[in-house]
């Protein structure tokens, strides 16, 4: 697979929460693949979301010291900002799709990264949203979706 994987927060926050084993092994083998393959992708929002989750609100959290080293690290696969493209794209997907605002920032900050795959469980798996597939992680594998882009 060659195309760009944005990453929703959800991904990342499994990936670190051992209370569901079964989710953060596919979370993980998820994020194992995008960072081999170089395609995994994000913005700040996904970034700051992962921040308060993971200090805030996973029980037991990570401290700040830990979390920012995830955040950190993340800062490698080029955030994109919630700048005025990915603020336009997202009240066009609100309108066309009515879906809430926080996601739709998250499918706009997609858009403008040429991200043509969501992963998420946030929005229906399989649904296609300004160009944007929503998969997720749960139900399909990295190697599945290899399989899928070809």
């Amino acid at each position: 697979m060659s195309a760009r994987v944005f990453v929703d927060t959800n991904v990342v926050v499994y990936s670190l929460d051992a209370a569901e084993p079964h989710k953060q092994e596919r979370a993980r083998a998820w994020m194992e693949h995008l960072w081999r393959s170089r395609l995994g992708r994000l913005s700040w929002q996904v970034l700051h979301e992962i921040y308060v989750t993971v200090t805030e609100k996973l029980e037991p959290g990570l401290d700040a010291a830990q979390a920012r080293e995830v955040v950190r690290s993340l800062m490698a696969w080029r955030p994109v900002a919630n700048d005025r493209r990915v603020v336009e794209a997202a009240w066009a997907l609100q309108d066309a799709h009515r879906i809430s605002w926080w996601d739709a920032l998250v499918l706009g900050a997609a858009q403008v990264a040429a991200c043509p795959v969501l992963l998420s469980e946030d929005l229906q798996d399989g649904a296609e949203l300004g160009g944007v597939r929503v998969v997720s992680p749960f139900t399909t594998s990295p190697e599945a979706l290899v399989e899928w882009r070809r």
